[in-house]
């Protein structure tokens, strides 16, 4: 959640310094509820592996990508042919198993300790080629490629950009400690670029995915800061008078809209990204939060109570008429656009329990995405297919994601950890 508010959200405590570390050990455990008929067949073959290399988990990481995706559905393999040229395929065993797609590869030693990965994707009806590449890895660079195959065979059965090499940030609490962290998009691979000893909220990505703004009561007070994710650099963005929380960056990358009480209550304002050139967008005695920008960059979506309780409001980002988007019995709030600017997610409260809720703008029907009871900050994917969100699962926070039909849903879990804040980026 963005807000600094005490009627919505968490209250914000002291940041410290900006660390760096990579790690790779969260667990993915992928759910998939119905809608078998609707998903792609697609017969996944373990690469043909090189001595010592990891091929069997390249393979597998491919595989999770795409079953995450909610649109591919993989075609036991086991204890058939394991081809890994187009000429020992043999297509009607693989239609006789209902597939409709056939990945093939093979890992291949190079000088220098590096390797060559070579895949196909196959066409198991028109027995075509309809992607292949090879990629040339150092042995840190395994999990990358595979990100980057799943991609390409996501894109080619699908029509829409795979996002499985794009990151996702979050705050993590590992005992008395915060972390911002930095991850690729199934959780692994994550990277800690602040530490704290106090909590950590708002993180949001730049659109080139270069920057992070976030914020902290590093100086007694909530600051919002812009960090470079290249060096670790970073600067003052917002510290004015009273508190100055939830940045949202515009699509262009030039402006921010955040929320200030420097002269009235919590209120939304602009802010160019060098700091300069503050405005206020809306006047009014309520509180007004967790602003969100629509992808053509006309409009603003935030969180208010001006109704007698939290709901999702419109209005221009040139200022003006105000317009409520929700009517939910309960509240809402934490509001995220996705980027065709179709759909409006949110946190919906209802009998006690909070879940992901998809709105489709033109025609205002809902859908609950989610079947647990706390959910909070959901974060449309790139190509606007998943929603990455976090829930309460035995009393820590874990990062989950979600297709926009709410039937294939995926959690990253870390024993003993805490997630929260998640947001998806490039």
């Amino acid at each position: 959640m963005r807000s600094l508010t005490h009627l919505f959200f968490r209250v914000l405590l002291p940041l410290a310094a900006c660390v760096f570390g990579v790690h790779a050990h969260a667990a993915l455990e992928i759910q998939v509820t119905g809608g078998a008929a609707t998903r792609i067949p697609v017969a996944l073959i373990s690469f043909k592996p090189a001595p010592n290399s990891p091929a069997p988990e390249l393979t597998s990481i491919i595989g999770q990508d795409l079953l995450r995706s909610g649109q591919i559905n993989l075609i036991g393999t086991a204890g058939s042919q394991q081809p890994f040229e187009p000429a020992q395929i043999d297509y009607p065993l693989w239609r006789g198993k209902g597939a409709d797609a056939i990945v093939i590869g093979q890992v291949i030693p190079q000088p220098g300790g590096r390797y060559e990965v070579r895949f196909r994707l196959m066409d198991a009806v028109r027995q075509t080629q309809l992607a292949g590449l090879s990629f040339n890895i150092g042995p840190e660079q395994w999990r990358a490629a595979a990100h980057k195959i799943a991609d390409i065979i996501y894109e080619k059965l699908t029509g829409i950009p795979g996002v499985f090499s794009s990151r996702i940030a979050y705050v993590q609490k590992r005992g008395t400690a915060y972390e911002l962290r930095v991850a690729d998009a199934d959780g692994e691979n994550w990277q800690t670029v602040v530490r704290s000893r106090e909590p950590i909220i708002s993180p949001a990505f730049s659109p080139d995915g270069q920057r992070m703004a976030y914020v902290s009561f590093e100086d007694k007070k909530p600051i919002v800061y812009v960090q470079s994710l290249r060096d670790g650099s970073r600067r003052t963005l917002a510290a004015f008078k009273g508190s100055n929380s939830a940045p949202a960056w515009s699509p262009d990358g030039k402006r921010l809209a955040l929320t200030l009480t420097r002269d009235a209550g919590s209120q939304l304002y602009l802010i160019n990204a060098d700091g300069s050139g503050v405005s206020r967008l809306v006047r009014s005695s309520a509180i007004d939060t967790e602003p969100v920008w629509s992808p053509d960059g006309q409009w603003i979506y935030f969180t208010s109570d001006r109704g007698g309780s939290p709901q999702i409001y419109r209005v221009s980002s040139r200022g003006g008429e105000v317009k409520r988007i929700t009517f939910s019995a309960g509240y809402s709030v934490s509001p995220d656009i996705s980027p065709d600017g179709r759909h409006l997610a949110y946190i919906q409260r209802d009998d006690g329990r909070f879940r992901a809720v998809l709105h489709e703008l033109a025609t205002g029907q809902e859908q609950v995405l989610t079947d647990t009871d706390f959910d909070e900050s959901p974060s449309f994917a790139p190509n606007g297919q998943l929603l990455l969100y976090a829930t309460l699962s035995r009393g820590r926070g874990v990062l989950g994601t979600v297709s926009l039909d709410g039937r294939t849903r995926a959690r990253l879990s870390e024993p003993g950890t805490d997630a929260r804040e998640p947001v998806w980026g490039r």
